[in-house]
C-alpha cells in the first residue's frame, strides 16, 4: 500500500529501509523521502517503521539466542 503519497512510498519500501540497515524513523526519511514534503503520512510511516525495526530485531536476537 501507498504510505506516502507525494513521494510514492510504499509500506514495502519501508520495510525494504529497515532490512537495509536503517533503525529509526529519521533513517528510513533520509533513505525512502517518506514524511519529507507533506508530512500527513508521517504518523502511518513512523508506524510501520516501529514494527518493522521490533521485527528485524526479533529476528536478529533469535540467531543470536543459540550461538556459543
Amino acid at each position: 500500500m501507498y504510505v506516502c503519497l507525494c513521494k510514492g512510498v510504499t509500506d514495502h519500501r519501508i520495510r525494504q529501509a529497515v532490512e537495509e540497515g536503517a533503525r529509526s524513523w529519521r533513517e528510513v526519511q533520509r533513505e525512502t523521502g517518506c514524511g519529507t514534503q507533506c508530512g500527513k503520512c508521517a504518523c502511518v510511516g513512523k508506524t510501520i517503521t516501529r514494527d518493522a525495526v521490533m521485527s528485524e530485531m526479533a529476528n536478529s536476537s533469535a540467531d543470536l539466542a543459540y550461538a556459543v
